[in-house]
């Protein structure tokens, strides 16, 4: 469908933003969350979900039109992939490349495409703090398709890594996490990890779309480029957050859409 004049005027007007989310986890919210959102990261069965439910997720996303993409973490269910583990460059590229073509196949039933890759838990974490796993990460995503966007922790080696073999990263923020003043999230082992209250997840969110900063666990306000936020599908809130979160952009002339 072509795109009219008053539309091209609209989304001239509008700031935009890509709301992703967790998906696929064995939780009972997705049909919730996905119509608020606009990008979907399906878990591809080894920190969580299975064939099936790989299937069930990749529908839901179809019938709201929201981006689809790989969820890929370490092979460890009891830990959900939030657990450290120790790893050589060649099995992270094996890890990563498996998990995106497992999904990559069951989308291909539906007659759809991957749209992007971000890595999980514990993971995504040390890649953002570690160059080599990052790179590592970045060349196996453009090895199973160049065109697929990689989503990174904002200002981390994840989107330098992607950028520097000219693969497209997305620079992302999180919705309900805290952050430290180098840029990195607060772990979960510690106080005040968490966002647990609406009215701090949405001045979070206008203030990194808005601003472009965020307010630190210490009180502190640095540089941060978001061009998605995540939303955990396994948090407290999960569906109050981004129902609220969208109401709010909406409010405020900032287009939700994927990237």
């Amino acid at each position: 469908m072509p795109v009219t004049s008053d539309y091209k005027s609209i989304l001239e007007m509008n700031k935009f933003i890509d709301l992703n989310c967790d998906m696929g986890e064995g939780l009972n919210n997705d049909a919730l969350l996905m119509p608020l959102i606009s990008s979907a990261n399906i878990a591809c069965g080894f920190h969580a979900g299975d064939e099936e439910t790989m299937k069930r997720t990749i529908e839901l996303a179809l019938n709201y039109q929201v981006a689809i993409g790989a969820h890929p973490g370490f092979k460890d269910k009891p830990n959900f992939g939030r657990k450290e583990i120790s790893i050589t460059l060649p099995y992270l590229f094996d890890l990563i490349t498996e998990q995106i073509f497992i999904l990559k196949k069951i989308a291909a039933t539906f007659g759809t495409k991957l749209h992007h890759v971000k890595p999980h838990g514990a993971l995504y974490n040390m890649a953002a703090r570690d160059p080599r796993l990052a790179r590592t990460i970045a060349a196996a995503v453009r090895s199973v398709d160049a065109n697929f966007i990689l989503y990174g922790l904002s200002g981390s080696h994840l989107i330098t890594e992607a950028e520097s073999i000219n693969l497209k990263a997305a620079s992302e923020t999180f919705a309900d996490r805290t952050y430290q003043e180098d840029g990195n999230l607060t772990s979960r082992s510690l106080p005040g990890a968490m966002i647990e209250k609406t009215e701090d997840s949405l001045k979070q969110v206008l203030q990194m779309v808005k601003e472009k900063t965020v307010t630190t666990i210490t009180g502190s306000n640095i540089s941060i480029k978001a061009d998605t936020i995540c939303l955990h599908g396994d948090g407290n809130h999960a569906v109050a957050f981004a129902s609220e979160i969208r109401k709010k952009l909406i409010e405020n002339q900032i287009t939700i859409q994927t990237i």
